[in-house]
């Protein structure tokens, strides 16, 4: 058998096959870092003043490419092991790349760099795999080119008014530059956010954000500690360079690990019968943690032992003992907003809730690496889930029979093939998970982590 742990474009598509669980998981074990913190890292480092140290970083596929990308453009990145030594070259030390940037499956790489790439004074574009290229980038593309970037895309191909890429970026030249800016964000998104930010440290006059509920501030935190003028007042960011001295400062950071990863784990703790999971050094950011407030108030048997901060960032570790019953709840507004990564794997848990529940307020999911509303109805369904797909969420009714063992395309999607993966866990015989490929975007250890635990699973090439 061949693990995940192979680039994807090195093999050809494997598929996941998971055995029931005749046995309870137990174990304590880390996550990958937090992929959110580790491009960020890697952005605001290169355009620090010094070397930026990143402990704890994890190489998985979407936060190289965010590597690659600022390497084309003359920043020297050297990643070994969890440590990554990015030398900065300054805010306005980026260099024009020899050719277009290659963002892979990375959403967050394509939007936070058109913020930054909106500001430099060469043109550039930037492209995705098939997943990145039908994915929405107006709402990017729109703010920024209302401060006056020279952004653009390519129309999409079924949503009209709708671009996608390739971007193509730039250049300001001349008198040309970015102005104020105050967008208020229909839908809170920290990509958006972030982006935004970004181009807002070029720009000649004040950028103002405001969200209807606070999406996840890692940037707000880490620029904040590098020296950039920025404030936060509830949903409100601000940011002005005026009198400011336009550097930031290389920083010594300490990545934490991915309170998404850790979903997956302790949601399968909580679905086999007798399980005992301890997660190590999560990150417990209060704009991350809405998969834990799901968990307690299902009446899972989470317990959050705080650790103190890294970086700005708390961290815990995070202890699932498994509860005999389950409660179906009403999950939406801002805590959907702060679980907007784990809904797949919320729907897994609501899978086993005694009751209906329903999933609002997260029409955001379609327009992830899948339609994930559409996608976790399909794989329910497959596993003999009853629920019912509405615009903005799902309902689902919680059953305690062995579910019914499935083959589940992951559609190129992570989130969805490890979701189906713990699924998979209370099935009444294997199932198998198609394009597993795609978990080493976020969790390449994903297979041997759950081995780990005392799973059964194996890859198929």
């Amino acid at each position: 058998m061949r693990t995940l742990g192979v680039p994807r474009d090195a093999r050809r598509m494997s598929t996941l096959v998971v055995s029931p669980s005749h046995h309870p998981l137990v174990g304590s074990v880390p996550v990958p870092s937090d992929k959110s913190v580790g491009h960020r890292a890697l952005l605001f480092g290169a355009i620090a003043e010094g070397t930026t140290h990143i402990e704890g970083f994890a190489p998985g596929g979407d936060n190289l490419s965010t590597a690659q990308a600022l390497r084309a453009m003359g920043v020297d990145i050297a990643i070994e092991g969890a440590s990554a030594i990015v030398k900065g070259v300054g805010l306005y030390g980026l260099v024009a790349p020899t050719a277009s940037l290659d963002c892979g499956n990375s959403g967050t790489t394509m939007r936070l760099l058109s913020g930054l790439l909106a500001a430099q004074d060469f043109k550039c574009s930037l492209h995705g795999d098939e997943s990145l290229s039908r994915r929405p980038m107006m709402r990017v593309l729109g703010p920024l080119r209302s401060r006056g970037a020279l952004v653009d895309g390519t129309p999409h191909p079924t949503k009209q008014g709708e671009i996608t890429a390739p971007l193509s970026i730039g250049p300001l030249t001349g008198d040309s530059y970015l102005g104020p800016i105050e967008y208020e964000n229909p839908v809170a998104s920290a990509q958006v956010k972030s982006a935004l930010l970004l181009s807002g440290l070029y720009a000649h006059g004040v950028t103002l954000v405001r969200e209807p509920h606070v999406s996840r501030d890692h940037t707000e935190r880490m620029l904040h500690a590098m020296g950039a003028p920025l404030e936060t007042f509830g949903t409100l960011v601000r940011l002005d360079p005026a009198g400011w001295d336009g550097k930031l400062a290389a920083q010594k950071l300490v990545v934490p690990g991915d309170v998404s990863a850790a979903a997956f784990l302790l949601v399968a703790a909580q679905l086999v019968s007798g399980s005992r999971v301890t997660v190590r050094h999560v990150g417990t950011n209060p704009t991350r943690t809405g998969i834990l407030e799901i968990l307690r108030d299902m009446q899972a048997g989470v317990h959050v032992e705080a650790k103190g901060e890294v970086g700005g960032e708390p961290v815990a570790e995070v202890h699932l003992h498994q509860t005999p019953t389950l409660v179906a709840r009403m999950i939406g507004g801002e805590t959907v907003t702060r679980a907007i990564d784990e809904v797949p794997i919320a729907c897994a848990l609501a899978a086993r809730a005694s009751g209906r529940t329903r999933i609002r307020d997260a029409a955001e999911l379609r327009v992830k690496e899948s339609d994930r509303l559409a996608t976790m109805a399909t794989v329910l369904r497959a596993f003999g889930v009853k629920c019912e797909e509405l615009p903005d969420g799902i309902d689902i009714e919680g059953t305690d029979a062995p579910l019914r063992a499935a083959v589940v395309e992951s559609h190129g999607d992570h989130r969805i093939a490890m979701t189906a993966a713990v699924l998979g866990l209370i099935a009444d015989g294997p199932t198998r998970i198609r394009d597993a490929d795609c978990i080493t975007t976020s969790f390449p250890k994903f297979v041997g982590t759950l081995r780990a635990l005392g799973a059964e699973v194996s890859v198929e090439a």
